[in-house]
């Protein structure tokens, strides 16, 4: 499909990881920005039946718009049926998807490229016993999970978390790390280039979680700074740094790295990575949609772009 010619478009909606519900947000949204481009779309809501899909993939569509979210969306399986099926797709490939989705893995992958990050420990859920596996504060997070989902901040005074609130076997594999005090900033880079740095500031519990970022809510439950009030410095090396993760861990299209800024001590402070988003949201109050407003490009005109950027590694 040539940029001038709109064509069949496949969005891909839901899925079945914890974020199914933002997913078809998401999807519902990219369509009608694509329908108001010209493009022929369809909406496919996905589920484990995958003889469903590749039947729901035929005839092939020109692009498919990867709208779904966290674990079999995001972590390379998708991607590649869409490889084995040679339909080009929207956002990373198979390896750059896996990659970003191990939060440890990526952390080192990005290492290489100067980024810096807190020092973490992967362990079991079931080793979050008696002893607390970092001095306090520390973060606890599914190691393979998107969108802050089952993250918890283990404060002084708290008692340990039990493994039952957050559903987690025992076999979970959970990243530990220091707690960073200060500011939650993300910057979203699209193609080649670093888009903007916004600020996230918290309201209430002082947290920006799952629910922070995708209740109904989510506009009362916290506040985004763009341009994100923050020294140059700081603001120039989290452009570098979220471009230096998006290269490389090997990703295309859009992606959305998370950092925290530690400004508690000697100007200007310290930043921090902390992941990669290959397939970040696309709701009204997603943050990619948001910097591409700022910057002058309409949701419409950023899923069209999405689209004619998408691309097929087989």
């Amino acid at each position: 499909m040539t940029k001038a010619s709109p064509g069949r478009i496949a969005v891909l909606k839901g899925g079945m990881s914890a974020e199914r519900e933002v997913s078809l947000n998401s999807g519902k949204a990219c369509a009608a920005a694509l329908r108001d481009k010209g493009y022929d779309v369809s909406e496919i809501d996905v589920s484990r039946d995958m003889a469903a899909l590749v039947k729901a993939l035929t005839p092939k569509p020109d692009v498919v718009f990867n709208a779904l979210h966290g674990r079999w969306g995001e972590d390379g399986c998708i991607q590649g049926l869409l490889e084995l099926l040679h339909i080009p797709y929207t956002h990373s490939g198979v390896l750059a998807s896996a990659l970003a989705m191990d939060k440890q893995m990526a952390k080192t992958v990005v290492a290489t490229a100067g980024v810096t990050s807190p020092e973490g420990i992967v362990i079991k859920a079931q080793e979050l016993g008696d002893d607390d596996p970092l001095p306090r504060p520390y973060v606890v997070k599914p190691v393979r999970e998107g969108s802050s989902v089952g993250v918890r901040i283990v404060r002084e005074g708290d008692n340990q978390p039990p493994i039952s609130v957050h559903g987690w076997e025992p076999e979970t594999e959970l990243l530990v790390e220091p707690f960073i005090a200060g500011r939650e900033l993300t910057v979203s880079v699209m193609g080649d280039r670093a888009l903007a740095v916004t600020e996230i500031r918290p309201l209430g519990a002082g947290f920006y979680d799952y629910d922070a970022k995708y209740s109904e809510d989510a506009q009362v439950a916290a506040v985004h700074v763009l341009p994100a009030e923050v020294p140059s410095e700081i603001y120039d090396g989290a452009m570098a740094a979220s471009l230096a993760a998006h290269k490389a861990l090997g990703c295309r299209g859009v992606s959305r790295s998370d950092f925290r800024y530690d400004d508690t001590g000697a100007a200007p402070g310290r930043l921090y990575y902390l992941e990669t988003n290959t397939q970040p949201g696309m709701t009204s109050t997603s943050l990619v949609p948001e910097q591409a407003r700022y910057l002058g490009m309409s949701f419409p005109d950023l899923c069209a772009w999405m689209v004619e950027n998408a691309a097929c590694d087989s």
